[in-house]
């Protein structure tokens, strides 16, 4: 798998995620939710989140926002660097893969803190008198230039929302008796998904996709090192 069907990969996979947050975020309005086929456990449901992957927030400011995105961009790029750099000293197919799904996911989240705000003339801004980011009423519409904030402070759309168990706990336990009991509670988009997913393998099965290239390049050192010795 050369570089260039690594990258059209990652656009594929970048195309796949904002066209599904461009008709949630067009056509739902903030808070709205739909029984995919009919089944409560599997919901469309439209939320903006200011910070990271799954509604996760470093701080409410737009500062952190800032931080935020700025890292973003700069992990992206360094991945892509990274990646062509192993691609051409023999990374695996499986990890070239995993590798893809993961920048793609970045990549995707971060058009959305990039641009989404530019684009879009209602979002999830940041309301510095009550300090914490504010929601919104109706439909978003697309207005290039006529944004709800400035570059880098878009809000990330996420939409998809599984809450497999949605009952109670029961009354005689401490604590938390008689309150709700969710799983699984976070909702996520197509991008975390694909990050998830990349993470998640390598982890799994990092002795069948890492070990072979790691052990290779230990190997190129032991002899560079070797011959490096040989010539002194």
């Amino acid at each position: 798998m050369k570089y260039k069907h690594i990258i059209g990969l990652v656009v594929l996979i970048i195309l796949i995620d904002q066209f599904i947050k461009m008709y949630i975020k067009l056509n739902f309005e903030y808070g709205e939710s739909v029984y995919v086929f009919g089944q409560k456990w599997f919901q469309l449901y439209f939320i903006e989140n200011s910070g990271m992957a799954f509604g996760m927030k470093i701080m409410d400011s737009t500062m952190g926002k800032t931080i935020l995105t700025v890292f973003r961009l700069c992990a992206v790029g360094f991945g892509f660097f990274w990646l062509k750099q192993l691609v051409a000293k023999g990374l695996g197919t499986g990890a070239k893969i995993c590798a893809a799904l993961i920048l793609a996911g970045a990549a995707g989240n971060l058009i959305d803190s990039l641009f989404y705000g530019l684009v879009f003339d209602k979002g999830l801004a940041y309301n510095a008198a009550m300090n914490d980011y504010v929601s919104y009423m109706g439909l978003a519409k697309f207005t290039p230039g006529k944004g709800y904030s400035g570059v880098l402070h878009g809000s990330v759309v996420d939409m998809f929302y599984f809450p497999m168990v949605d009952t109670t706990w029961p009354s005689w336990m401490p604590f938390v008796g008689g309150n709700r009991l969710t799983f699984f509670d976070p909702i996520f988009n197509f991008a975390d998904a694909a990050i998830s997913t990349g993470i998640i393998t390598l982890l799994v099965f990092q002795k069948k996709l890492l070990k072979p290239f790691l052990s290779k390049m230990e190997a190129e050192k032991a002899a560079k090192k070797t011959e490096e010795s040989s010539v002194s």
